[in-house]
């Protein structure tokens, strides 16, 4: 990851580290999927990637003066398949 991850800055960032998947979001930071870190190189990258979102997310909310209690989060709505 050579730019720094902007957390919360947009709803479109995405990346992938092995196979798990992180979406930036205005009010969250989304993971999910798997990660296995092993003891070499390519595991020193893949948690520095990791180590760099998390960090991004923390420093953002120490930021934020109105920091909420917690968010309310909205079930998506189900809709008819128009096909």
């Amino acid at each position: 990851m050579s730019v720094a991850f902007m957390a919360f800055e947009n709803e479109t960032d995405a990346l992938s580290v092995g196979g798990m998947s992180i979406e930036n979001r205005l009010d969250r930071i989304s993971i999910y999927g798997s990660l296995d870190i092993t003891k070499d190189k390519s595991g020193l990258t893949d948690a520095l990637v990791l180590k760099r979102v998390i960090d991004a997310a923390i420093d953002e909310m120490k930021r934020d003066k109105n920091l909420p209690e917690a968010i309310q989060t909205l079930k998506p709505e189900e809709v008819s398949n128009p096909f």
